[in-house]
């Protein structure tokens, strides 16, 4: 069984849904989001992202002004009327359509205490730094600003449920500038509320599938709480997570490409030579990024090559079949040196929605040496790593479309 409720949300007026939208604080750079936000003063990036605001200086995260500011923001857009709070607790629809793909979600807290006992799983560590900003700006905004991303094993009975609010009108329906449709219905009906509620008692196990900083921010804060004696009676708001829960057979993950700035002091020949211990490799790869699992694409020198392991996978254990873990395994580590790429300031890493032009343009700039191209990640690999209680290596999966920020915000008690 799964707890998920109801939420009084903090949302937009109808209006301004489209102008308050605004996509998540870490899937764009400060200065994307700073010319994003520019002349918007409604954008919620003033919110999710508030050092755009202390710009041109520069933005140290562990400066007390960037979560003042964050709170600041956030206030200003309810005592303008912008963010209204609805009078009871709701489920609420959210709909995205990328081109042909369409997927709903439904908005609701998930419980901190199943998040903390492992009943809801993860499949990613999280950086401890990252983890204190987040937790800093949720703790000094008083609000859970943006939502955890959940999927489950897909049950009939909620679909039956989510199918029948979407006939009714929707409370938004816009297209972003990127193209992204966003349709946001209420779930208000008291039996419809019962109804859901009582069928996510019968999903087994709920995975986070993006935003483990948010969430781990989230049980962060609540602690804290716990600790002040603020939140003793057990149901008060800092107890649930704000998720977005979508089935898991409607999510798709992209690939999730590597760049890494260096050789480690090899020349292109030995770097080659050491790769061909591990991998058969041939040149001239015309697809540039992988068709199948197991097979990778690398581009050094303004030309791509496809690698393909020499080992066998283990069908037995469910990490070492990823494709991430191939290429850290037999190439990162022992060929570029790249340890741990969770810290390590060489290596970075672009969501496949960027293309394959982005990997040429970062390599051609001279910024970075190589890029290597993945096959993506399945949702059941994903979901086989977190019920062993395993991890991904760090950025195993981008899921897209991403969800907006400022459709919905959490206050806590």
């Amino acid at each position: 069984m799964s707890v998920v409720i109801p939420l009084r949300v903090l949302r937009p007026q109808k209006q301004f849904a489209k102008a308050v939208a605004s996509p998540p604080y870490d899937v764009i750079s400060l200065e994307e989001a700073a010319k994003m936000a520019s002349g918007n003063p409604l954008s919620f990036l003033h919110v999710e992202k508030s050092e755009i605001d202390l710009l041109p200086l520069p933005v140290d995260m562990t400066d007390d002004r960037v979560y003042r500011l964050a709170r600041e923001n956030l206030g200003r857009l309810i005592s303008d009327g912008i963010l209204i709070q609805d009078g009871k607790p709701c489920f609420y629809i959210y709909r995205q359509q990328m081109v042909d793909h369409r997927q709903y979600g439904i908005v609701a807290g998930i419980s901190v205490a199943e998040y903390e006992s492992g009943r809801i799983k993860k499949h990613e560590l999280t950086r401890p730094d990252k983890e204190m900003e987040r937790t800093r700006h949720v703790e000094t905004a008083g609000a859970q600003t943006s939502p955890v991303f959940v999927t489950y094993r897909a049950q009939n009975a909620i679909d039956e449920i989510v199918a029948k609010v979407v006939k009714e009108t929707p409370e938004y329906d816009f297209t972003t500038d990127d193209g992204i449709g966003h349709t946001f219905w209420i779930l208000s009906h008291e039996t419809e509320i019962a109804a859901l509620r009582n069928a996510f008692m019968h999903v087994d196990t709920l995975y986070i599938a993006d935003g483990h900083h948010r969430a781990a921010a989230a049980a962060a804060v609540s602690r804290m709480k716990r600790g002040q004696g603020r939140a003793n009676r057990g149901d008060e708001s800092c107890h649930y997570i704000m998720a977005v829960l979508f089935p898991h057979n409607q999510l798709r993950i992209m690939d999730y490409n590597r760049v890494v700035c260096d050789l480690h002091g090899l020349s292109q020949a030995a770097f080659l030579a050491k790769i061909e211990a591990k991998f058969l490799i041939q040149p001239d790869f015309k697809e540039k990024k992988p068709v199948q699992l197991h097979e990778f694409g690398m581009y050094l020198n303004g030309q791509w090559f496809k690698l393909t392991p020499k080992r066998k996978t283990s069908h037995r254990d469910p990490v070492r079949n990823l494709d991430v873990t191939i290429l850290q395994d037999d190439l990162l580590r022992p060929v570029l040196g790249i340890q741990d790429p969770r810290t390590d300031h060489r290596i970075d890493f672009v969501g496949g929605i960027r293309g394959m032009a982005e990997l040429e343009k970062l390599v051609d700039s001279g910024s970075f040496q190589v890029a290597f191209s993945l096959y993506p990640t399945t949702v059941d690999q994903m979901m086989n790593v977190a019920d062993t209680g395993s991890v991904m290596p760090p950025k195993s999966t981008w899921f897209e479309p991403k969800l907006r920020s400022g459709l919905f915000v959490h206050r806590l008690c």
